[in-house]
C-alpha cells in the first residue's frame, strides 16, 4: 500500500466488516482497503468519486468479480454493499 501518495507503509487499522446495502456514515469505511478471506464477487462503492450531485447509490458501484481466497483489491473503498457480494471473511485495512 505504500506505493501510494499518503498511504502507510503498513496497516494501522483492520476490522471484519459485514456487506451492507445502507449507505450512510453508519457503514462508511472511509476509504479503506479490503483483504478477502474467502473467494466470490464483491461490490463496493469506490472512494473519491465526484458525487457532487448528491450521496453515492448502488448505483455508483462496481463489482469485482471472482475475487480469490486470500487477495487484497488492490482499490480504496467506502463501502462493501451485500446485493452483488458473495465473497465473505472481508476484512477492511487502512
Amino acid at each position: 500500500m505504500g506505493t501510494f501518495t499518503n498511504q502507510p507503509e503498513f496497516a494501522t487499522a483492520v476490522a471484519a466488516i459485514t456487506p451492507s446495502d445502507t449507505i450512510d456514515g453508519t457503514t462508511k469505511l472511509n476509504g479503506a482497503a479490503l483483504y478477502v478471506g474467502t473467494a466470490g464477487d464483491v461490490k463496493v462503492i469506490i472512494s473519491g468519486q465526484d458525487f457532487s450531485a448528491g450521496a453515492p447509490t448502488a448505483a455508483d458501484a462496481v463489482v469485482f468479480k471472482n475475487v480469490g481466497n486470500g487477495c487484497f483489491l488492490p482499490i480504496i473503498c467506502d463501502y462493501v454493499l451485500a446485493t452483488g457480494t458473495g465473497a465473505t471473511n472481508i476484512l477492511s485495512v487502512k
